[in-house]
């Protein structure tokens, strides 16, 4: 793609890069001093969580913007203009949002465009509140090193697709952020309890966030970190845990119409009964007065059914890495939602094993991307490689309304991938391109990355002009695509930026679904390339009879036409194999007619020339 040159002044200096784990309901900052990474301490009482909540007033006495604790504190007299777990409204549109799940959100009313809530008189969107998350930790970071701090390894969720990916580099952009890469958030982990515990073998790594869930299953071998399937749901965390917990003591409470107030109270109560529940047996919450003991067993019976949901993701991953639970070395937890005991039972009991949890896991991630850092900025190291994958394949539509892949899911990146498509019309000049995502084999069951026009092809007879189509994934995962007629050069790309992200259980749904209709989306596109074949065959057909119909008799061309009449009349069929049966038949039928246009096409050439004039010197 063309673009601006960026001209850098030789006389300033680049700041340092940190890691940042930009996480839904902490986030984190860290970097590496003598080979070791380390998180910083970045919020009140020295504590390197900084809570992903902000507050937005429009009150002239107070700070304009509060981030941290601080702002967490202010939500219970303001619920509605302090806004926490973003992260899930990263990438989407307003049409994606789900606005009846218990929350104090107030959503701005759009049709269309990104999510937008309305927060301290304005306007926000999920990349403005995150740009103020990344600029306080920015700013503690200059603070820690007396020295400007511009640029990042910032983390992401394994199956954080394009839009969710482009709005958080948007995000750290805002924040005056450089980002040297993105991330996932289970290599980042394992690259650090890698690095750290000398591993070698498989690993599974367990990421259950406040509001994503991700489980990569990885090989490290002498410090090359292999990244051989992932899997998750970008919607599904402790924070359905907190609304199954605070949902309960609403019911208990008889409070059947809350209010923000009410709900914020509610919330805040079920995730401290949560996390207390992790050492004690029974905690005893309040709520408008009304006061109730809840058990360990009673908390794992509310949060049972979002626990389970993650091991669908677990089970495919491992089948897609070719790995039985026997076979993995060791299960790495990632994720302040691990820290629940019935997360951990759960984890064992899909393993058969105990999973691995002497690393912080609110902090690995942190550490991981520090270390990251480390190397991009230019401190080589001889320990480690990352080979990182793409969650779905990604591809192009061709005629009949089929996918072609270019890149397939699983594939390590970054990645490359070309292919050669031509033009279906005579006299073709411009192709759209129409860049997809997913795992079925029509067009209508994936998902529309974007489009684009690639004019001033030739106008050549059909199938004459040649068209290169690249598919180019850099280390972030963010994709571009070109196309380029060969004979004249012309060429247009586009860096696919999608207005919004996949919904709530789409990744997850995309995939059952190519495994539930594998056999019948194969049928489909075979159907519908026979139908475009036989189209092509007919218009080929159709030609040569206007151009060349002198060489065959009355009845010879009548046989041409019915064998023609016969096989536009097959291609109606919903039988792949019958269309075929009757494409090769006419095929056979019209033979005789190709070899006397071939010949009279030789005999032109030759006329008034003598064979000596076509012998080689």
């Amino acid at each position: 793609m063309a673009g601006l040159l960026q001209i850098r002044d030789p006389l300033k200096t680049e700041g340092r890069a940190v890691g940042i784990d930009l996480g839904t309901t902490n986030s984190l900052v860290a970097y590496v001093a003598n080979g070791k990474p380390a998180c910083l301490a970045v919020d009140e009482g020295g504590s390197p969580l900084l809570p992903s909540v902000v507050h937005f007033s429009d009150d002239p006495s107070c700070a304009g913007v509060v981030v941290g604790h601080a702002a967490r504190r202010a939500a219970a007299q303001s619920p509605q203009d302090v806004l926490a777990s973003v992260k899930r409204f990263m990438g989407k549109g307003a049409k994606d949002v789900e606005t009846k799940k218990l929350g104090t959100y107030r959503f701005a009313e759009r049709a269309d465009g990104p999510v937008r809530f309305i927060a301290g008189g304005r306007e926000v969107t999920p990349v403005e509140v995150s740009a103020e998350i990344l600029k306080k930790l920015k700013l503690r970071a200059e603070m820690h090193f007396g020295e400007a701090v511009d640029r990042a390894v910032v983390t992401v969720p394994a199956y954080f697709d394009d839009a969710q990916r482009q709005a958080t580099k948007d995000a750290a952009r805002l924040a005056g952020l450089e980002v040297l890469r993105l991330l996932n958030e289970p290599t980042a982990a394992a690259l650090a309890y890698g690095l750290d515990k000398g591993s070698q073998g498989t690993f599974a790594v367990y990421d259950l966030g406040g509001g994503t869930f991700d489980i990569s299953i990885l090989q490290l071998v002498d410090g090359v970190f292999q990244v051989k399937s992932t899997g998750g749901d970008s919607a599904l965390g402790g924070d359905d845990f907190d609304r199954a917990i605070a949902t309960a003591m609403l019911a208990e409470a008889k409070i059947e119409k809350p209010d923000p107030a009410m709900i914020h109270a509610a919330l805040v109560e079920a995730r401290r009964s949560k996390e207390a529940l992790t050492t004690v047996d029974t905690v005893t919450y309040e709520l408008g007065g009304f006061r109730r003991e809840l058990t360990r067993a009673q908390m794992n019976a509310l949060i049972q059914p979002w626990i389970a949901k993650t091991g669908a993701p677990v089970r495919r991953a491992l089948k897609d890495a070719g790995h039985t639970p026997d076979e993995i070395d060791g299960v790495i937890l990632v994720g302040g939602s691990t820290r629940v005991l019935a997360v951990r039972d759960f984890v064992g009991e899909l393993f058969g094993k105990a999973p691995l949890g002497d690393i912080d896991p609110d902090q690995v991630v942190a550490l991981g991307a520090a270390i990251q850092a480390d190397l991009l900025a230019g401190n080589a190291r001889d320990d480690v490689l990352l080979l990182d994958i793409i969650p779905l394949s990604l591809g192009i539509e061709t005629m009949g309304g089929v996918v072609s892949k270019l890149i397939a899911r699983n594939s390590s990146i970054p990645a490359t991938a070309k292919m050669q498509v031509t033009t279906f019309q005579d006299g073709q000049t411009a192709m759209d391109i129409h860049v997809l995502q997913g795992e079925r084999e029509l067009v209508s069951d994936c998902r529309s990355l974007a489009r684009f026009k690639l004019s001033g092809i030739p106008a050549l007879a059909s199938g004459m002009a040649k068209v290169e189509i690249t598919f180019a994934i850099d280390a972030d995962g963010i994709l571009s695509v070109s196309a380029r007629e060969l004979s004249t050069g012309v060429e247009q790309s586009i860096t696919v930026k999608p207005s919004h992200g996949l919904s709530d259980e789409e990744v997850e749904q995309m995939l059952l679904d190519s495994l539930e209709h594998a056999e019948e989306d194969v049928a489909a596109r075979l159907l519908r390339e026979e139908r475009v074949e036989v189209q092509r065959i007919g218009h080929d057909a159709r030609k040569q009879l206007a151009n060349n119909g002198k060489l065959l008799n009355d009845d010879e061309r009548a046989q041409v036409e019915a064998g023609l009449a016969a096989l536009e009349k097959a291609a109606q069929s919903q039988d792949h194999a019958a269309i075929a049966a009757e494409r090769a038949n006419f095929e056979v039928a019209v033979k005789p007619f190709a070899e006397r246009i071939m010949n009279a096409a030789i005999a032109k050439v030759v006329s008034g020339h003598t064979m000596t004039e076509f012998e080689q010197p």
